[in-house]
């Protein structure tokens, strides 16, 4: 086992860096990390048209610590009354890389989410002409529906008559939680991806019932059965292109997750990439990390290999009870991979 692992500098395919005073207190722990980032557009009022989309990446920009290099890329929110040709000259003139599908409802500041893929059907045809990625959180959220099938439920019904709908549209499954949903990634011909977390990766749903109601390990999509983490695991550390790194890094304030109806969200952004690191030392795959974290999401996305390259040691690190406020998962735990430098 290597003592140091000298990676590609990576990106993060998936976070959640909020706004105002808690983007201010969060943005730097990923920028530490990752040379870029997608940034999810669930704010209030959600991210719709160019102009809130460079606002808020001149929010991001100007939020960075001095001395990190970081390029937010922005995304759009979609919602039944999307307009087609905003999100092309978004598109076309560089300001949005993606666009974000949340089913209305879905998970945190989802309200305002689509609440049928047939109202959108201009847009993605759009997309599909132009190239534009589209980002699904992939759950039903039918009252009927058991929590737990949800995932696995929306590629039945929603993903695959999606996908025959538009078969040049280029998809991103986001942080997938089954193994439904990796079986069907895997199986995908062409256009279609997926993101994994690093806490999907370590827990399963048992994590939030040890010892009382965990709230914070209670994120969307809700971690499932070990059967599903270990499916994970294999897809992450597989080397297949199809799966790469998105965090789903989702900040919290106590009061925010210690309330009758806590928010769902895992602050993993502190430690993300030495998490990933550990599960992937776990499955004795660690040489398939810079894949994973710096190599397949830029050849999805058509976007160039970052130039410069970061450094983890093997050098144990207590993983602090609160950071900014704002506890980190791996909590109270000591992982044995650090990162130490970056070029």
């Amino acid at each position: 086992m290597p003592e140091r692992l000298n990676l590609i500098a990576p990106d993060d395919w998936h976070v959640h860096l909020r706004d105002n005073a808690m983007l201010t207190r969060v943005v730097g722990r990923t920028a530490r990390l990752f040379q870029r980032a997608i940034v999810m557009p669930n704010l209030r009022p959600p991210v719709t048209t160019v102009k809130a989309a460079e606002g808020y990446r001149n929010r991001i920009l100007d939020a960075v610590p001095s001395g990190l290099s970081f390029t937010p890329l922005m995304t759009a929110y979609l919602t039944d009354g999307s307009d087609p040709d905003e999100l092309e000259r978004g598109f076309t003139t560089g300001v949005f890389t993606a666009a974000k599908l949340y089913p209305a409802n879905a998970t945190t500041n989802s309200a305002a989410g689509v609440t049928d893929l047939s109202r959108i059907d201009s847009v993605l045809s759009a997309m599909q002409r132009i190239g534009m990625p589209l980002l699904i959180h992939g759950e039903v959220t039918d009252s009927d529906v058991d929590i737990f099938d949800r995932e696995a439920t929306f590629i039945d019904c929603h993903l695959i008559p999606l996908r025959e709908r538009y078969p040049d549209l280029k998809i991103v499954l986001e942080h997938i939680t089954t193994s439904q949903a990796v079986d069907y990634v895997g199986s995908a011909d062409r256009n279609l991806a997926a993101t994994i977390t690093p806490h999907h990766l370590h827990i399963n749903r048992n994590a939030m019932f040890a010892g009382g109601l965990r709230s914070d390990f209670y994120c969307l999509p809700v971690a499932k059965r070990e059967q599903h983490r270990l499916a994970l695991r294999r897809a992450a550390t597989s080397g297949d292109c199809r799966f790469f790194l998105g965090t789903d890094s989702a900040p919290h304030s106590r009061e925010a997750k210690e309330t009758a109806c806590g928010c769902a969200g895992i602050f993993n952004a502190p430690h993300a990439l030495e998490s990933y690191a550990l599960a992937f030392e776990q499955e004795g795959a660690i040489d398939r990390l810079e894949g994973f974290a710096s190599l397949h999401g830029p050849a999805f996305y058509g976007l160039p290999v970052n130039q410069t390259r970061v450094c983890l040691a093997k050098v144990d690190q207590l993983v602090p009870e609160l950071i900014d406020g704002l506890v980190p998962f791996h909590a109270g735990e000591i992982l044995p991979w650090t990162m130490i430098s970056s070029s």
